[in-house]
């Protein structure tokens, strides 16, 4: 089934695998509450652990799983949160 029939993938959002990845990253955000982060709030990094270690939690980056960027409708690129990371 190709994404025209239907197919959607995480979080509801039609693949496109030319654009829209899965990756890990550190994402400024201060209160962590919030699903979608625009690309410049985002530094995307190779693995989980350079993103736990790259991340600084008192000032609000913390790491993270998310899939993006993908195009809003308001013109934004933005990433989606699929989970925050822990140190472990």
């Amino acid at each position: 089934m190709n994404p025209v029939d239907g197919e959607r993938g995480p979080k509801g959002l039609i693949p496109d695998t030319a654009i829209v990845k899965e990756c890990f990253a550190v994402v400024y955000a201060p209160g962590r509450k919030r699903k979608r982060f625009p690309e410049n709030c985002v530094q995307p990094y190779e693995s989980a652990a350079a993103a736990v270690a790259a991340a600084t939690p008192a000032e609000g980056h913390h790491p993270a799983r998310v899939i993006g960027p993908s195009r809003s409708s308001e013109g934004l690129r933005l990433y989606y949160l699929l989970d925050w990371l822990t140190a472990e």
